[in-house]
């Protein structure tokens, strides 16, 4: 019974043919066919749930907002230069700290020239601006 089961066994798999299996991609960016392109961006299109919100990558303000800016930047330097002659007269910037308001202004030597380090107090926020020397 064994060698007959054996036997029917070999026989069929002799019957049985295979060949290779090919995958052929859908997406025509991957080499698929490329009238697939249309149904494929169309269903992406729809799935997208995102927006443009404008353009241009900057809003333009008007002739009276630019004035009033201008104005401003205008003022607070005129302010800033005052303070600065109050504080240090005619000469130039020597090391040290100075207090204008809630801004502490630390002056230090460096590498590359002056090292001025601006802190306001109440924000926590600083920068440091490097003022390059005489060389």
């Amino acid at each position: 019974m064994k060698t007959q089961l054996l036997l029917l066994f070999f026989c069929m798999s002799s019957l049985v043919y295979s060949q290779d299996i090919v995958y052929k991609p859908i997406s025509p960016f991957f080499g698929g066919d490329s009238f697939n392109y249309q149904q494929i961006m169309a269903s992406v299109n729809a799935q997208n749930d995102f927006t443009e919100e404008s353009q241009s990558g900057f809003n333009e303000q008007s002739e009276l907002d630019n004035f009033t800016d201008s104005l401003n930047r205008r003022l607070l330097n005129s302010l800033s230069q005052s303070l600065f002659q109050e504080q240090l007269g005619d000469a130039e910037l020597t090391v040290g700290t100075y207090y204008f308001g809630s801004l502490l202004v630390e002056i230090t030597p460096g590498i590359d020239g002056l090292n001025v380090s601006i802190l306001n107090t109440q924000t926590g926020e600083q920068t440091q601006i490097t003022i390059p020397g005489n060389g």
